[in-house]
C-alpha cells in the first residue's frame, strides 16, 4: 500500500511533520511526499533518514518535487 502526501504549497515543519506522522502510523513502507520547495526537499528526505528510512527517489518536475522514501 502506497501512501502519498501532498505538502505543495505548505512551508516547514509542515511537509515534515505530515512524513514523520506517517512514519509513526507504520502502515506501510513506502512513501511518496510531494513538495515544492529545496528547503522541503531537503528537510524531509533528512527526517526520513534520521527515522531508519531510505531516500529511494527524488524527482523534479515543474519545480516540484515528488520524494519516495522506503522503510530499510
Amino acid at each position: 500500500m502506497n501512501i502519498k502526501i501532498d505538502a505543495r504549497g505548505l512551508s516547514c515543519p509542515q511537509p515534515v511533520l505530515m512524513t514523520l506522522n506517517e512514519i509513526k502510523v507504520g502502515k506501510t513502507s513506502e512513501i511518496q511526499i510531494l513538495v515544492d520547495t529545496d528547503t522541503s526537499k531537503e528537510n524531509v528526505s533528512r527526517a526520513a533518514i534520521s527515522q531508519g528510512w531510505e531516500v529511494a527517489d527524488v524527482s523534479e518536475e515543474r519545480n516540484e518535487y515528488k520524494i519516495t522514501i522506503r522503510k530499510k
